[in-house]
């Protein structure tokens, strides 16, 4: 009997890294939106709860993608988010891991999968970094307009809320 082909090991490794990221991301939100929640902030806390789940369905894509090319995905250990320390560092951070993510899908795609000519998962890939590129540009208009107001002034915050969320 024949034996399936499957995805080259270092493939499997890297998007294995990647699910790893996707639910670490997924943790992060889910965070952020219990704290936003906590303190009254419901619509960045809506914002951020769909995010955490958005990422939850970039996990399960990259999985079903390995296991269409007969591989079990191997999940490891999730680190605990960072305390918060307000909204204007969740924003600050979620940029940061969004674009990290973003290095990661172009490292993987341009470095790896071009040199290894691995074009099926390069395309398949091209989801991953368009949504990337939409998220670190969705924080970088944030963080653009968090330096038009005083984000230490609480009520400026509410404002920035109902205008961006």
């Amino acid at each position: 009997m024949i034996k399936p082909v499957k995805l080259p090991s270092k493939v499997v490794e890297l998007l294995n890294e990647r699910v790893n990221d996707e639910y670490s991301a997924m943790y992060f939100y889910r965070n952020a939106s219990n704290w936003c929640e906590n303190k009254g902030y419901v619509k960045i806390a809506a914002f951020f709860a769909n995010e955490a789940l958005d990422e939850a369905i970039h996990a399960e894509g990259l999985q079903k993608y390995m296991t269409d090319w007969n591989v079990t995905p191997t999940l490891t250990s999730i680190n605990k988010p960072d305390a918060p320390t307000g909204i204007v560092e969740f924003i600050e951070a979620a940029y940061n891991m969004e674009y990290d993510l973003y290095k990661n899908y172009e490292e993987i795609s341009n470095q790896i999968l071009f040199q290894i000519k691995d074009t099926c998962t390069f395309d398949f890939l091209a989801k991953y970094r368009a949504i990337q590129v939409g998220a670190v540009a969705e924080y970088a208009t944030l963080i653009n307009k968090l330096e038009l107001i005083d984000y230490e002034d609480k009520n400026w915050l509410f404002l920035f809320e109902q205008e961006n969320f």
